[in-house]
């Protein structure tokens, strides 16, 4: 049987955590340590209640983790809600191979974990056009100077995600989910176009429910885990739009956004049928509720 993609190289228990927390950062031995989850590339431990501590828990994580460190401080400081900047920093060890980080946590619930109602998500339209714009809006290259890369994997390319799609569907259909074949015909049908290399932004990459915290007004407080930030398409990140957001707030989220040419719109429900697609196939492996209603949800949205 094939290694799920997401599998882990080095496992990280509440034991191994709670150690290199103390014996590099001694000021908090004394806190309480819980764990927090367990995502594809890492594991996240909670530490008095304020500190959130990520370990990389695949080696292709690393560089992940290090470009956050080398690059999310300057970031934060151009976006209008909270980002997953990190405070703290570890290095490798004979204990652990990778460095590691911890952050201010933003207090709230991801989208994934709350049962949003229609409302609930029209209100979500213009906070995320207006986060995205900002995002968009921010010079690369100062960014590129500290290391921030290009799309070095292809998240748009149609041949390889069309491949990744087909290979997860029939897992998804197999669980009763139904409208594979006819999401596969989609992708199939509406592969995205090049983007100008001109228009290449500053991009989270990896824009979708659980990577946004809500407050407990059901408002943006802020978006996280931005391992796969790069410059590249905001199609990646607008893909946000058709993944959380019903067809009747999109409107919302395009005045707040700004102009969205009709290439990167369908680029990025491209993007977002590929990803959910991914959520589903991620959250019956891994027995995600979560993550498996983030990717039924969002199909339903898309669907309606």
């Amino acid at each position: 049987m094939t290694q799920p993609m997401w599998a882990a190289d080095i496992a990280i228990d509440r034991a191994l955590a709670a150690l290199l927390i103390a014996v590099q950062f001694p000021a908090l031995r004394s806190e309480t340590l819980e764990a927090f989850g367990v995502g594809w590339d890492n594991a996240a431990f909670l530490v008095g209640g304020k500190l959130l501590f990520r370990f990389p828990r695949r080696r292709v994580a690393v560089p992940l983790m290090e470009r956050e460190i080398a690059i999310l401080p300057h970031v934060a400081s151009h976006v209008p809600n909270a980002i997953s900047a990190p405070t703290l920093l570890g290095t490798a060890s004979d204990a652990y191979p990778y460095a590691f980080a911890g952050y201010d946590l933003i207090a709230g619930k991801t989208a994934c974990s709350v049962a949003l109602t229609d409302g609930g998500r029209c209100a979500l339209a213009a906070p995320l056009g207006r986060f995205f714009r900002a995002l968009h809006d921010i010079d690369p290259d100062p960014l590129v100077a500290r290391g921030l890369p290009p799309d070095e994997i292809g998240r748009l390319d149609p041949e390889k995600r069309l491949r990744l799609a087909r290979e997860r569907a029939p897992l998804v259909s197999a669980h009763g989910i139904g409208g594979m074949a006819r999401w596969i015909a989609w992708l199939e049908a509406h592969p995205p176009g090049p983007l100008p290399a001109r228009e290449r932004r500053v991009v989270h990459g990896d824009a979708y429910a659980r990577h946004l915290v809500l407050d407990p007004d059901g408002g943006l407080a802020g978006v996280i885990d931005w391992g796969d930030m790069h410059v590249g398409d905001p199609a990646l990140d607008l893909a946000i739009a058709h993944l959380v957001l019903p067809a009747h707030a999109h409107d919302g989220f395009r005045a707040a956004y700004g102009p969205i040419d009709d290439r990167t719109w369908n680029a990025a429900r491209y993007r977002a049928i590929y990803h959910a697609i991914l959520e589903l196939d991620y959250g019956l492996r891994e027995i995600d509720i979560g993550m498996r209603s983030s990717g039924s949800d969002a199909l339903n949205l898309m669907d309606a």
